[in-house]
């Protein structure tokens, strides 16, 4: 089948990717656009693990102030030159990260932030509820891990469902940033405030470094 000219641009406008490999990705798709998008989206994120590992010294902290005044941001997120903070994608990445945080009210960037007491105060009490519900003991365990899933989508930025867009998690996004921008990207640390609300116990990693990936 021919690849149109509007098919690459529509394409690469929905997924950032380069123009050759929009269209190759067309060709292996027969110009199914839905499993082309699909493709590059798989191989990209395959890309940005492949630079997961690489120094992000570099970036932006960014202030974001929710429309009332009442909630405020401060989010760092690092890449690795001056060159990549500086330039729109980069940018909007960070902003949106900010705006997600006002919205969304995490408590950790990653689930590895989690303290390990927070998680086993978690699991008790999902036992406790499995045991209630009759559930034999030997599976306890296992059902209070299962719930551990729901629980970082709820408090961990990196897990929770991306506010413009419920079928990617924050940290698919990055990575989905990082293959377009090609350069390692790391939620650094955010804090969030809201006027009149206490400070939440047992959040440190709110200020700790967490590398995407």
């Amino acid at each position: 089948m021919d690849i149109s000219a509007e098919m690459v641009r529509k394409l690469r406008e929905e997924t950032g990717a380069g123009m050759m490999d929009c269209k190759s990705a067309l060709v292996e798709a027969a110009g199914d656009i839905t499993t082309a998008r699909e493709n590059l989206r798989k191989k990209g994120l395959a890309a940005a693990q492949k630079r997961s590992g690489r120094t992000a010294s570099q970036g932006v902290v960014w202030a974001y102030i929710h429309p009332g005044s009442q909630i405020g941001v401060l989010v760092e997120v690092n890449c690795e030159t001056d060159f990549v903070a500086k330039t729109p994608e980069f940018q909007s990445l960070v902003k949106d990260i900010a705006m997600h945080v006002a919205a969304s009210s995490p408590l950790y960037v990653s689930k590895e932030d989690v303290p390990a007491q927070v998680l086993e105060k978690e699991k008790e009490i999902y036992r406790a509820q499995a045991a209630s519900q009759g559930k034999p003991a030997a599976v306890l365990d296992k059902i209070a891990e299962g719930k551990l899933k729901d629980y970082f989508a709820t408090v961990c930025l990196l897990e929770q469902p991306f506010i413009r867009d419920g079928k990617l998690t924050v940290g698919q996004l990055v990575q989905e940033k990082v293959a377009v921008i090609k350069e390692n990207i790391v939620v650094r640390r955010f804090a969030r405030f809201r006027v009149g609300e206490e400070s939440q116990p047992g959040a440190p990693s709110q200020t700790n470094t967490v590398p995407v990936g």
